[in-house]
């Protein structure tokens, strides 16, 4: 007899523990950002819905690098962002890593027809509404001066022109742009000093 799971949704429709992978999906599927489990028993979800998703979910945990070894002015309790892009334009990916200790947070992309600009602005304002969504004020990491600019006017100030092929690009950037333009957040966001400090620790590790 299969076991029975447990479900807590964290982050969807409605937010709760569910005894079946049908309600569990019901509250999930095609919801931006959701965030779920399964678990073995019901005290086991009931505790854990009480919790920070973060405790529970996200990609596995890698070995931190040596680079993490950082100056002691950096704020280790942080987020770094990084993009990365084969071409310009070209295909455009990118990604937040919590500092202290190396966790990947989020990976988006790749998608055709990005540049590295693009990718650093969508990075930070999926950092903040990652922090906003549970009111984690923690600072986020950009080595990139652009992107930091873009954040503070609220606009992707992109000269890439829309084309068919870069559509799905051009969709994230209005949904970000919205994003900002509808919310607030007190996260600092901070400028990398790679010359000093070396390669942002969300660096794809490609040049």
């Amino acid at each position: 007899m299969k076991k029975q799971k447990f479900y807590v949704v964290w982050q969807g429709v409605e937010p709760g523990v569910y005894t079946s992978w049908d309600d569990c999906k019901a509250q999930v599927s095609g919801f931006e950002g959701a965030r779920y489990k399964s678990f073995d028993s019901m005290a086991e979800a009931q505790q854990a819905f009480t919790e920070n998703p973060w405790k529970h979910i996200g990609p596995q945990k890698k070995k931190a690098p040596p680079s993490l070894d950082f100056p002691a002015e950096i704020v280790r309790e942080s987020l770094a962002v990084d993009a990365a892009c084969s071409g310009n334009p070209g295909r455009m990916e990118y990604r937040g890593v919590w500092v202290s200790d190396g966790l990947e947070m989020f990976r988006v992309g790749p998608y055709e027809g990005g540049t590295n600009n693009i990718g650093e602005f969508l990075a930070i304002v999926h950092a903040l509404a990652l922090l906003n969504n549970d009111d984690r004020n923690f600072p986020i990491y950009s080595d990139s001066v652009n992107a930091i600019k873009w954040i503070e006017k609220k606009k992707c100030n992109t000269k890439l022109e829309p084309s068919d092929k870069n559509k799905p690009v051009f969709d994230l950037i209005a949904r970000a742009e919205k994003w900002l333009q509808t919310h607030t957040w007190k996260n600092k966001i901070l400028k990398w000093q790679t010359e000093s400090w070396g390669e942002i620790p969300a660096d794809f590790g490609r040049k």
